[in-house]
């Protein structure tokens, strides 16, 4: 297996920060909806989805010799995210889903 490109990487680290920040901004704005019951699986994949990506981010700044396997979960989590973001019209959703989506990309070009 190559190495990634620093730039690569760098993106990636990028890509996981946004992600993690949309992350929290979703949750936050998922809270303040008028039906909280009804965005609880959106509200627990993005505390999910926001630790995933700190700990990749994480890893990659280190260099750890598992940042492959971090990314891997990583792109699951924003998976999922993703998904379930999608489903919701709510502004703070579609923002998370794309930040999640770009991140999934990223984090599976780094597992790779």
């Amino acid at each position: 297996m190559t190495q990634p490109s620093l730039s690569a990487t760098s993106d990636c680290i990028a890509a996981c920060i946004a992600c993690a920040d949309a992350c929290d901004q979703c949750f936050a704005g998922c809270l303040k909806e008028p039906d909280v019951t009804a965005m609880a699986r959106c509200i627990a994949l993005d505390v999910d989805c926001a630790a995933a990506c700190r700990f990749a981010a994480g890893a990659l700044q280190r260099d750890s010799m598992l940042a492959g396997a971090i990314c891997t979960l990583c792109a699951a989590a924003c998976a999922a995210c993703a998904a379930e973001c999608g489903r919701h019209g709510h502004g703070h959703c579609r923002r998370c889903a794309e930040a999640c989506r770009a991140c999934e990309a990223a984090c599976r070009a780094m597992a790779a």
